[in-house]
């Protein structure tokens, strides 16, 4: 190998990776800077990646193709990990994978490398997800490799060779920040019975100081994804923007869970997930009016399959195209819109409608009706009991 293409943060473990590949592997490094909406100054990471020594800066700009490519389709899935996780660092990665990946193609490079340790998931993600796109693609996974345990051989490394070390004290927990979420882990938040640190979330208000009057919205959706907000039509990036705010500002979103890693340990997460939460309560609000009953029931059971092919890092793998193409087929009646009140971290359906509704007032009143005879559910009740019976019968 004689050149590498480095996803880099401009952070002190990219920046000492950097470095290490050209001191200790003797590679030119080509640096790859992905901008999906985590609102860094990705300029000043070009700019430090070429003080570092990197051959090449690039900054690839993925905002709009992370949302409509990738936070879109998991919508439309509704997926969900383990219950509460809405994939938004999983669902970033594939679309970095694939910036590297083709980095790796346009400059020549021989391998891609990554700043993800050898205990969690992205180093996973990374790696299956630019394998899957090019199978003869080499990766550099330093924290498999070298000798530095923490942040003080790293912060010993880059002051031997002149790497600027950030002066402000360290927050005692890692972020990872995206248009879709951020997510928060290690420091203090490794013990599982400690609160998350006051004034930590970047996205949210606190909901104990959230707006005390309640914000009600409504969100129109169009084959399964959602097209306008308060009758104004957005593109999937400004509108998934314009939810985070509102979101945001009412404390929607937070989710504090203990998930399981694909490699085996379990870890303690905290996500901040504003507009996605309110878009998942949204949409599931119009499918209850479109979907079929049996169509609802099978495709909810496959929500966790498809959920944990994301979180492990298999987007590009047939799996999860198959399931994609059946939600994607399912979505194809799921147009209309949900109205939606936020109060103090709360997203509550107030209503719903739908052209394509299966639901029928005529049916379900509890007045009078020329529809339906009440006395056919006799019949129905005694044929689903009949089972029952056979077993009591023997039984008895």
């Amino acid at each position: 190998m004689k050149k590498v293409v480095l996803a880099y943060s401009g952070g002190l473990d990219t920046s000492v990776i950097l470095r290490w590949l050209i001191e200790d592997r003797g590679l030119e490094v080509v640096t790859y800077t992905a901008d999906v909406g985590q609102g860094e100054e990705v300029e000043e990471a070009r700019e430090k990646a070429l003080a570092t020594g990197a051959s090449e800066a690039i900054v690839g700009d993925l905002v709009d193709e992370f949302v409509s490519e990738f936070v879109f389709p998991a919508l439309r899935a509704n997926a969900v990990y383990e219950g509460y996780y809405l994939l938004g660092t999983s669902l970033a990665r594939p679309v970095i994978a694939r910036g590297l990946v083709e980095a790796a193609a346009k400059t020549g490079a021989d391998a891609i490398s990554h700043g993800a340790t050898g205990k969690g998931n992205d180093q996973v993600r990374f790696e299956l997800n630019a394998m899957a796109l090019n199978p003869d693609i080499k990766v550099i996974a330093p924290w498999r490799e070298w000798d530095m345990k923490g942040r003080a051989d790293l912060e010993a490394y880059a002051l031997q060779h002149g790497i600027e070390v950030p002066t402000t004290p360290e927050k005692p927990y890692s972020t990872d920040a995206n248009l879709l979420h951020v997510s928060f882990e290690g420091g203090v938040l490794e013990d599982p019975w400690v609160a998350p640190p006051a004034g930590m979330f970047i996205m949210t208000t606190d909901p104990e100081d959230a707006p005390d009057e309640p914000e009600v919205i409504e969100v129109t959706y169009e084959n399964g994804d959602p097209v306008e907000v308060n009758g104004t039509r957005l593109g999937p990036t400004e509108l998934l923007t314009t939810l985070n705010q509102i979101g945001g500002r009412h404390g929607v979103g937070r989710v504090d869970l203990v998930e399981n890693r694909f490699i085996g340990m379990k870890n303690r997460g905290v996500y901040e997930t504003p507009g996605g939460t309110i878009l998942h309560w949204a949409h599931r609000a119009v499918e209850s009016l479109t979907l079929d009953r049996e169509v609802l029931r099978l495709r909810d059971g496959l929500i966790p399959r498809y959920a944990a092919a994301v979180y492990n890092g298999f987007w590009y793998a047939p799996e999860r195209e198959l399931l994609q193409d059946l939600m994607d087929h399912v979505q194809t009646d799921v147009s209309g819109t949900a109205r939606i009140r936020l109060y103090k971290g709360n997203v509550v359906v107030e209503g719903r409608k739908s052209d394509r509704s299966l639901y029928s007032e005529e049916y379900a009143t509890f007045e009078a009706d020329d529809v339906y005879d009440q006395a056919d559910a006799g019949a129905f009740i005694r044929l689903h009991a009949l089972r029952l019976k056979a077993r009591a019968h023997r039984d008895s």
